[in-house]
């Protein structure tokens, strides 16, 4: 995949212990859906610890083009005058998502259930996405798809019907993006949408629902998932949110305490969802050294203040049910595995290849460029651990956030430095990732 046209290489280096307390912006996925959910309440929501990112600017753009008036008070504070479900006006111009897959694919599942025609585009690396696992159940629901690339890929065109149909869909990944497309399509839609996962997913968008008025029920559906029901055609009323801080950001901080020999590090009010917890279930299976130091809820999820102490890490098996709770954090993983003692073996990661680059060739390759004994079989990534890494490698990111952060991370560590070939998109989803890992000793420039 091509790169920036004009990248930013970014490098890290070993140097003394990380220390400090910090708090990592809020978390990207409730951050989407604050945007997308005050465009169709009736009323302002106010919403406090956005997260400023790209991704979820283009999000709030595309909420601005369909009707809703966005106001921006100040760092992480917000407010969404919407137009209700149903009252979305046709865009004048494309919606432009850059690099934001969560804010692309839950819009289409609002804009692509209202009678109104939508062009969707991004930038390189969103144009590669596969999008057919959002179009397919939206053609269930009335949505006609006007214009498509190959597989379903963008640019895309969506016209929606008159009134959309609900319907049951049983997802055929676990993917927290397609129920959250079909739930929203199901709100402009008579009747009860249900959509059945096998594994659960995130559950942000049914909290969410509740929290905004709609009817929502959710019951278990074998050993691992749910079955969500959602009933249509509500008068979503608006609500303030806060946004806690992401976990899937916080993995980096946290991560590099572990490695880093001397680290003591204090990460605050980090959202610990069960949902979204298993990079912690699995650090701990490692033998890592993270405790609870205080315990909160914001705006309806538990939150966390993480204390993290450099940790001797030992190889595990990370089992396939466990990759819906940390789908994003498998890079930083893969990090920590490198510096575990013995083999660490991850599976089930075939989602990974359809993230913002193939994930899983990525983090072969980078591993690989570091010195870390490494395998892809089949859907399964197996990393040998060893106390010390050799480092000094270029890897390369692919337009990919979470890769770039994850191998500055591993530079801190390493031997040699290690470089990454571009850092400009971090700024998607963590603009203050360099000056907060330097907040805290981390030697990146």
């Amino acid at each position: 995949m091509a790169q920036a046209e004009h990248p930013t290489p970014v490098t890290s280096r070993r140097g003394g212990p990380l220390k400090g307390r910090v708090r990592v912006p809020g978390d990207k996925s409730i951050s989407h859906r604050a945007m997308i959910f005050g465009l169709l309440a009736i009323g302002e929501t106010r919403v406090s610890g956005l997260l400023e990112g790209e991704d979820v600017l283009r999000t709030a753009a595309a909420a601005r083009a369909l009707g809703a008036i966005v106001h921006h008070d100040g760092p992480g504070a917000w407010r969404v005058t919407g137009v209700g479900v149903g009252g979305l006006k046709e865009p004048a111009h494309l919606l432009d998502f850059g690099n934001a897959g969560t804010g692309s694919r839950l819009m289409m599942g609002v804009c692509g259930s209202h009678p109104i025609t939508t062009t969707f585009d991004g930038d390189a690396s969103l144009r590669k996405r596969p999008m057919r696992r959002i179009l397919d159940p939206l053609e269930q629901m009335g949505t006609v798809v006007l214009r498509q690339e190959e597989g379903g890929r963008l640019p895309l065109t969506l016209r929606g019907p008159q009134e959309a149909v609900p319907i049951t869909y049983r997802t055929p990944v676990a993917s927290a993006q397609i129920k959250s497309a079909v739930l929203l399509a199901g709100l402009a839609a008579p009747g009860v949408t249900t959509v059945i996962e096998a594994e659960a997913t995130r559950d942000h968008t049914e909290k969410m629902l509740t929290h905004f008025g709609a009817e929502v029920t959710v019951t278990q559906e074998g050993e691992h998932g749910r079955r969500i029901a959602l009933t249509g055609q509500p008068e979503l009323a608006a609500a303030p949110i806060i946004v806690p801080a992401d976990p899937s950001s916080a993995a980096f901080p946290l991560v590099a305490a572990l490695i880093v020999p001397g680290s003591d590090v204090l990460i605050e009010s980090v959202m610990t969802n069960p949902l979204r917890s298993g990079l912690l279930t699995t650090l701990r299976e490692m033998g890592a050294e993270i405790t609870v130091e205080r315990e909160a809820n914001e705006g309806g999820e538990t939150v966390a203040d993480l204390r993290v102490r450099f940790s001797a890490l030992r190889g595990v098996t990370v089992p396939p049910e466990r990759a819906p709770a940390m789908i994003d954090e498998y890079p930083v993983l893969a990090v920590a595995a490198s510096f575990a003692s013995g083999t660490t073996r991850m599976r089930g990661l075939q989602e990974l290849r359809v993230k913002e680059s193939d994930r899983l060739a990525a983090v072969e390759a980078g591993l690989k460029a570091a010195g870390v004994s490494c395998a892809i079989e089949g859907d399964d990534l197996i990393v040998e651990g060893r106390s010390e890494v050799a480092g000094g490698g270029v890897v390369a990111t692919h337009l990919d956030h979470r890769i770039a952060m994850s191998f500055l991370v591993m530079g801190l560590a390493t031997q040699k430095p290690m470089q990454v070939d571009d850092g400009a998109m971090i700024a998607t989803s963590f603009p203050s990732f360099i000056g907060l890992m330097r907040q805290l000793g981390g030697d990146i420039a």
